[in-house]
């Protein structure tokens, strides 16, 4: 089957904008749905910001989707377009019946009602994915939950990239470089496993309700190879958050403080080996040095 019949088979048929702010709160009203703050339910409400990710992620017609939160389906409706099938998870299960409406045409969707964090996300991939040439993600991501779900995607390592809208401030965090403000543990963690690029911003008035703080679309390649050798990686994660828990004092200091057990001429003689001082702190490390130092701490 060409990638236009294919196209023409998935075309999703939503009789309604979900873009704009009158449809939707006439949506919400009809269907007794109100607003939850506690799991950070923003709508986009700007046509272009879906388009515009789903091309980012570069979705055809042998690509399996796991979306995360689907709101009222409007990411979920434009990947439904172009993808061979779409999985979302959902929290909410008072979006049901919106959901229902919303996309009843779309015959390659499936919504699963759960919490990412709790799923069997690799048996649901394999239910819901199956026979799905590239497996992605791609998700307007809540923003109290960000960390801890990109977490477990990248360590699920099921995803060839994950493409998702963040707070505007982790964009900056996850892909910051060494010596920078944002630049932290979390920024080393996903360096780790995948290639971060940054695609562009979206304000808050391209949803509803509208958020305090702007949101940025990034992508994250997942590598297939290490970023670079390690003797033990756990060891290299701990060496890391020990070194950014204390990111005020010295390197040396934060190790020594997190690990007595090693001793202080340990670390010293470790940190003086990859080629640094003994004042460095732990912000002006890259990956490939705190992979180093792992290697003579170990």
């Amino acid at each position: 089957m060409m990638a236009a019949d294919r196209l023409l088979k998935n075309c999703c048929e939503v009789k309604m904008n979900l873009t704009d702010i009158n449809e939707i709160k006439a949506l919400l009203a009809r269907n007794g749905f109100r607003f939850s703050k506690s799991i950070g339910q923003n709508f986009l409400c700007r046509s272009w910001v879906p388009v515009q990710i789903v091309q980012e992620a570069q979705v055809d017609c042998d690509t399996g989707v796991l979306e995360i939160g689907a709101g009222i389906g409007c990411l979920t409706a434009e990947l439904s377009l172009y993808a061979k099938k779409v999985l979302c998870v959902e929290l909410d299960t008072a979006l049901e019946k919106v959901l229902d409406e919303t996309l009843a045409g779309c015959h390659n969707v499936k919504i699963h009602y759960a919490d990412v964090l709790k799923a069997n996300l690799p048996q649901l991939v394999s239910e819901h994915l199956a026979g799905c040439r590239r497996l992605i993600v791609c998700a307007n991501l809540p923003y109290n939950i960000t960390s801890p779900v990109i977490t477990l995607l990248l360590e699920s390592r099921l995803f060839a990239s994950i493409t998702v809208m963040v707070q505007r401030e982790v964009a900056q965090r996850i892909c910051s470089q060494p010596g920078g403000k944002e630049y932290g543990a979390f920024s080393i963690f996903v360096k780790w496993h995948a290639e971060a690029k940054m695609h562009f911003d979206v304000s808050p008035d391209c949803f509803i309700p509208a958020p305090k703080v702007h949101s940025s679309v990034i992508t994250l390649k997942t590598r297939t190879e290490p970023f670079c050798e390690v003797k033990d990686e756990k060891l290299m994660m701990k060496i890391v958050k020990a070194a950014f828990n204390q990111r005020r004092k010295t390197l040396y200091n934060a190790l020594s403080n997190a690990y007595p057990e090693l001793g202080r001429e340990s670390i010293q003689h470790a940190i003086e080996a990859i080629g640094l001082s003994q004042t460095v702190r732990g912000e002006a490390l890259s990956l490939s040095q705190f992979a180093a130092l792992s290697d003579e701490l170990s």
